[in-house]
């Protein structure tokens, strides 16, 4: 650990759980790069996440937006082109571009979404796609007959997440430059969400605990 981040560390209490006021102006005082960092959630769910019906995978539509910019891709037919354009898709691509993703294993987007025609297409590209997370999927709501609303969705600050193989939760819920307001407003969206898709299967503590940090920042312990 560099004496930069030790100096912010000595900032933080380890021993006190946060308010989220709290949390959110200690992260926003923290955060000295000269970038403008992202503001992560970290949550330690008490899931089993080896059992496919404790695995957490949804999506969120942040009020504020993460603050990131998206490249969308919209794989779909000739008769979708136009509204996938006016919607604001940043590429709109056929079979010729699937078959050269395959090829040069090249994606150039952050999200793609898809209609449900192109998907049987999109297989032979699934080999680069998929482990990138970059797999249009019904179950976050990038495949469908409706490009518009998709494309719409994911440009109002639409985001998927899903826990990792440790049970924990990473998501952007904006920028250090956003307001304490606007932060709190995704927070607590995103939170609200989270304790929605709660698996009934799982016994104990959900929620096990939370941490709020910036690009690298320290990681604040709070409770919302």
């Amino acid at each position: 650990m560099g004496k930069r981040m030790k100096d912010l560390q000595t900032m933080v209490d380890k021993t006190k759980v946060y308010t989220l006021d709290e949390a959110i102006a200690l992260v926003k005082e923290t955060s000295t790069v000269k970038f403008d960092a992202s503001v992560e959630i970290h949550a330690r769910l008490g899931i089993n996440p080896k059992k496919g019906d404790q695995q957490i995978r949804a999506t969120v539509v942040l009020p504020h937006g993460t603050g990131k910019t998206t490249r969308i891709a919209a794989f779909v037919g000739a008769n979708d082109e136009q509204a996938a354009k006016d919607a604001g898709a940043d590429l709109v691509l056929g079979e010729e571009e699937i078959k050269d993703i395959k090829t040069t294993g090249k994606a150039d987007f952050d999200v793609a979404v898809a209609t449900p025609e192109m998907m049987p297409k999109l297989a032979v590209a699934a080999r680069v796609l998929g482990p990138r997370g970059l797999m249009p999927n019904p179950k976050t709501g990038t495949v469908g007959p409706n490009v518009t609303q998709m494309i719409t969705d994911l440009k109002k600050g639409k985001t998927a997440f899903k826990n990792d193989d440790t049970a924990n939760i990473h998501q952007i819920v904006g920028k250090v430059s956003f307001d304490n307001q606007k932060l709190q407003e995704n927070i607590e969206t995103f939170l609200e969400t989270l304790k929605k898709i709660k698996p009934n299967s799982t016994k104990g503590t959900y929620i096990k605990t939370m941490y709020l940090t910036s690009s690298m920042g320290p990681s604040v312990k709070f409770d919302a």
